[in-house]
């Protein structure tokens, strides 16, 4: 809870005591969306719906990825993604078994990842080539939705993003309509963190990322996220 949590901002690099948080935007503004893993795209669907009593729709399947997803509007440019493997594909690349191997190997949904939009991904890889900060991209993506519209975005990963802590960024193709438009709608995500055992020097890796994000202190690296749903409330965590 924030009453027993001093946070870092980013933006000043100042601590603040939690009294002064309150009233704050705890969710970062540049925060597309939020990957729920899970071993079972059904189960982790009622999961959600049963802790928010707004279903996810299923959005269609990652060709070449292994993966599936089903969608959840989370408010204006945020969603929650729940993400599966996809027992219809086989034969993908090493590198792409590695995320469906950790899929499958979840016994309960939590966080994975999460993503950043960004108007002008070319900007951000120059920000980070300047910065001494490793990547991978820009690289196109795509999925298939079930009504047979096809999603376009590029991606820029970080070769070391703290085991999900930090996110990726993305650029939505411009004939793109945003998942958080279209998915179901009826909850909001309250409350959005980082934290780490050492909370300055994960502060000070998100400035240099440009990212302005509530950063706190735990035993481990982590993100916490809160989402009010018209049925209750569903607290992730990585």
């Amino acid at each position: 809870m924030l009453s027993r949590r001093t946070f870092l901002t980013v933006a000043g690099g100042t601590l603040l005591a939690p009294e002064a948080l309150w009233g704050r935007n705890e969710v970062p503004s540049m925060l597309d969306h939020i990957l729920l893993g899970c071993s079972d795209l059904e189960q982790g669907m009622a999961f959600v719906e049963m802790h928010t009593g707004v279903g996810p729709v299923v959005g269609g399947v990652h060709p070449g990825r292994g993966t599936r997803n089903a969608l959840l509007s989370l408010g204006k440019m945020h969603y929650l993604e729940v993400i599966a493997p996809d027992p219809a594909q086989s034969g993908m690349k090493i590198s792409r078994q590695s995320m469906v191997n950790k899929l499958t190997s979840l016994t309960s949904p939590r966080i994975i990842e999460w993503a950043v939009h960004t108007s002008n991904i070319d900007t951000n890889a120059e920000r980070l080539r300047n910065a001494g900060i490793a990547f991978d991209g820009p690289t196109p993506g795509s999925r298939k939705r079930a009504d047979g519209h096809v999603l376009n975005w590029q991606t820029l990963n970080l070769a070391d993003n703290h085991d999900g802590v930090l996110p990726f960024f993305i650029q939505w193709g411009g004939g793109s309509v945003h998942p958080s438009i279209d998915a179901p709608s009826g909850c909001a995500l309250r409350s959005f963190a980082a934290n780490a055992p050492n909370p300055a020097e994960l502060a000070s890796l998100f400035q240099r990322l440009g990212i302005e994000v509530e950063v706190g202190k735990a035993a481990k690296p982590e993100l916490r996220a809160e989402i009010k749903g018209v049925g209750g409330r569903l607290e992730l965590h990585s």
